[in-house]
């Protein structure tokens, strides 16, 4: 099955969601002095709501037909505007052994907005031949089984962005990995993945791979025909993606040695040229190397460290000193403009949710009751269950029951656990 059978089966793809609009509503609004609103206004609101939401920004444009028509539909552009990524959004992990595939989910697909604790279900039919590698501002990066061609999806409209072929890699995979030399480990080396997404002014949208089992990065755009691989190796812990570049703290063993913070930019967009149709197709592109953006002094912040967006922003997670025993946050801004910066305080409402292979914030609110305000919860290096770092009280919570580790952990008052899953990405 393909992607998205058709055009107007992708019309017919509706959200599970309640708006909020009782039937006739629109015919109702037609005749309400709201269906005559000013449009430069209508404009003005809408794009005041869709920084919000888009789910929002959807049951706005749903109110009316004046309404929908005066303001831009998502359907078409979701990807290549990125207005409408549905950058609060995160695939929430079932669990249970229901894979997105298993027929008991019959197509469904939940997801969680990490800032208003909502959940809403869309009708995916696409894992029935496809598998997620990662989520970037929403967005599904794909991997296509029959043909491994990397595909970026929309859940909420359906827009789809092919990509060149994950196998055009590997013949760069180093066949001195352990098992790299049987074509079925390959793909274990190509699917671990840290994704950041960019789109161009001329919609061009081009896509970095941290593949951190090789310790590469992997550049294609959406008119490539081939995947260009780094030329470089790199030892890092934590990548993540904002705002289309690839953030990385660089990985050292030695206790004594300053952490370092790396920054990946996507190469220009007018490296592009014309492969040869039919060919494996050849380039000049050259990836560069990380950049260096901060050092920070081991009596600063000792390892083990992690980098995690909060509030439009990037903090830099890590510890007091050796010992392990209070945890201490910085932004990343500070880190690089002053000498000696404040470290944070407070994060608000936000709690940190911190995993070597992603980390995320989630907003604590009544819809989501486990989830502790200015806390940050990671596996406990001791048991691998989950605990909680109270900033407010310097002090740590008792290990949650149930290691992480071993996979997830269900039971009646086991959310914050199966919100946990969703920075792991085995589990998807």
């Amino acid at each position: 099955m393909s992607l998205v059978a058709s055009s107007s089966s992708k019309r017919r793809r509706r959200l599970s969601v309640h708006h909020g609009v009782s039937p006739g509503a629109g015919t109702a609004a037609l005749s309400s002095p709201w269906a005559s609103m000013n449009q430069d206004l209508i404009r003005l609101i809408a794009w005041q709501v869709l920084a919000g939401d888009l789910l929002d920004y959807v049951r706005f444009r749903a109110v009316c037909r004046h309404w929908r028509s005066t303001t831009d539909s998502p359907r078409g552009c979701g990807i290549v505007d990125p207005r409408f990524h549905p950058r609060h959004w995160m695939m929430f992990p079932e669990g249970h052994g229901l894979h997105p595939s298993h027929t008991k989910l019959h197509g469904y697909i939940r997801f969680l907005n990490l800032d208003t604790g909502r959940f809403v279900r869309a009708t995916l039919p696409v894992f029935n031949d496809h598998c997620v590698l990662d989520s970037v501002d929403g967005l599904l990066v794909m991997h296509r089984d029959e043909d491994t061609t990397i595909r970026i999806l929309h859940p909420f409209t359906g827009d789809v962005v092919d990509l060149p072929r994950l196998a055009t890699l590997a013949p760069h995979i180093d066949l001195g990995l352990p098992g790299a030399f049987l074509p079925a480990q390959r793909c274990y080396y190509l699917r671990g993945v840290c994704a950041s997404v960019s789109v161009s002014a001329a919609g061009v949208v081009a896509v970095l791979l941290a593949l951190h089992r090789m310790g590469r990065v992997a550049f294609a755009t959406s008119r490539d025909q081939q995947w260009h691989m780094s030329t470089w190796t790199f030892s890092y812990n934590t990548p993540l993606s904002f705002q289309g570049k690839l953030y990385m703290a660089g990985m050292s063993f030695d206790p004594k040695e300053n952490s370092e913070i790396f920054q990946l930019d996507p190469p220009p967009q007018d490296h592009h040229h014309v492969d040869v149709v039919g060919s494996a197709g050849s380039s000049s592109l050259t990836l560069p190397p990380p950049k260096l953006v901060a050092t920070i002094p081991t009596d600063n912040l000792a390892r083990p460290i992690h980098l995690v967006e909060c509030d439009s922003r990037i903090l830099v997670t890590g510890y007091t000193d050796r010992s392990w025993s209070h945890m201490i946050i910085h932004r990343l801004a500070d880190l690089f403009t002053l000498e000696n910066p404040i470290p944070v305080t407070s994060i608000g409402d936000k709690a940190l949710f911190l995993n070597n292979v992603r980390s995320m914030s989630v907003s604590s609110n009544g819809a989501l009751p486990t989830v502790v305000g200015n806390t940050i919860v990671q596996a406990s290096l001791a048991n691998g269950s989950l605990t909680e770092y109270n900033l407010s009280t310097d002090a740590w919570s008792r290990p949650m029951d149930g290691c992480i580790l071993r996979g997830p952990v269900f039971g009646p008052c086991c959310l914050i656990y199966h919100i946990y899953t969703c920075c792991i990405r085995e589990y998807w």
